[in-house]
Formats: C-alpha cells, structure tokens, sequence
C-alpha cells in the first residue's frame, strides 16, 4: 500500500482529483489531495501566498505519514512538489510530474517560461484578480484551452470550482539540490493534446531534468477528466515500481 500526495495546479483544487482517487483507493492505496493555501482566499490571503509556504504545508503532511509517501503534481504543482523534496526527501519515494512544471534550480517558474514558445491562447484565458495579486480565469474560455478532450459535463463542474490563483509563487526562485531534490526519483506523465503547456515545453523541461519514467497520455491539460482511468493506471505503476 502507498500513500499518494496530489498537489493541485494553478486555480484548481483538491477536488481536481475526485475521478481517480477512487481507483488508487480501490487498488488499496490512501490517497491525500489537500487544498493549498489562500486558494481563493481574501486579498491580504493571495498577496501573502509563497512558494516557500506551499512547499513547507505539504512537507508538513508528508512528514505526518507513517511511512514515504508518493509525491504528485499537476501543472503549476510541479513547482511545488521539487520544493517539498529539497525539504523532506526522506519522506517522498517519488516526484511524479502530471504535465507538470518541471523547472531547474535557479529558475523561477515565471523565469523558465519566458525561454520558451509563446502561448498566447493560454495568456488570453487570464484574467486580473480584482486585488491585484492574483489571476482567475475565463470559465468561457478555458475549456478550449484547459480540457479541450474531457467529457463536458466534468468539465462545467471543472470550471464551477476554478478559484484564484496568488501571483507571487510563479515568480518565486526554486532553491534545490542533487544531494536532496535530487536523490528522489523523477517521473513524468505528459500529454500529447495539452494546449496550456504543450508537449514541446513539457519535453524542454525533461530535457533539462530528465526522469526515471516517462508515460505518455493522448490527454488534455486535464487528463483526471480526460483520461482518468489511464492517469490512474500510471500512478499505480510507478507505486509499484516504487515499492521496496
């Protein structure tokens, strides 16, 4: 039995897992999908959001666990699951990227996408938060971008829970190291069809760090609407293979 951490990604939450928490469960697994902090939260919430406090909540979670856990990030959560295995890698037996950021050391997430392609379709679904220190999203439009492939009834529940997202963690530098970050192993799930980071930049971002593992999804942005059975079977692999 594994324990899974499943880090959200930007302007979602907890709840994006609902679709395949039942099938790691089913296969006797436990599975934690907390909801980051300040995630929709008030003004001074958003503006006072940090990587650093992201990083350190989920460290705290894992460290509760009797036993490693395995660490999963979708999207935006890949910066903060790296962060969380620089602090506790003795509690992480796997990173595991959901089309997920992969950034180096040294780079803030912000920072690494400038290299990169355009994604304008992307920056037009944005919108400013009223206080100024984070973005929502269009739910009109974001389905073209975010789940394009995904099943239209999960996607309006979707798009009824997007929330806020905090400014600040994007442009924060990831501080990590090969002797800690870098002892726990990598794997990747990436997504042929996903058009908010597209396959080009998903491999950029392996090609700097690659992984131990590397499963290719035809999926969305979304691939817990899209193709949540095979997301499932993914995660469950790599458990065992993780396995002592």
């Amino acid at each position: 039995m594994s324990i899974f951490v499943l880090i959200h990604g930007a302007w979602h939450g907890g709840w994006s897992f609902d679709t395949i928490r039942p099938l790691l469960e089913d296969a006797g697994h436990r599975v934690i999908a907390p909801d980051l902090p300040a995630m929709g939260g008030s003004d001074a919430e958003l503006a006072a959001a940090t990587l650093s406090g992201w990083a350190d909540f989920v460290a705290d979670i894992c460290r509760a666990q009797r036993e490693p856990v395995i660490l999963a990030g979708h999207s935006r959560g890949g910066i903060v699951i790296s962060e969380v295995a620089e602090r506790v890698p003795d509690r992480v037996t796997a990173l595991v990227y959901i089309c997920a950021a992969l950034i180096p050391n040294g780079y803030s997430r912000q920072h690494w996408r400038e290299g990169g392609a355009p994604n304008p379709a992307f920056g037009a679904i944005q919108r400013a938060h009223p206080g100024g220190h984070a973005t929502v999203l269009d739910p009109e439009a974001a389905p073209a971008v975010l789940a394009q492939l995904s099943p239209q009834d999960l996607v309006a529940v979707a798009m009824a829970q997007l929330m806020s997202e905090p400014n600040g963690p994007r442009g924060e530098v990831l501080h990590l190291t090969d002797a800690r970050y870098g002892s726990v192993p990598r794997h990747y799930i990436e997504c042929l069809h996903d058009l908010a980071i597209p396959i080009e930049e998903q491999r950029r971002m392996q090609a700097a760090q690659p992984c131990a593992s590397v499963t290719t999804l035809t999926a969305d942005h979304s691939p817990f609407l899209s193709m949540p059975a095979a997301l499932a079977a993914a995660l469950l692999t790599i458990a065992k293979d993780a396995s002592p």
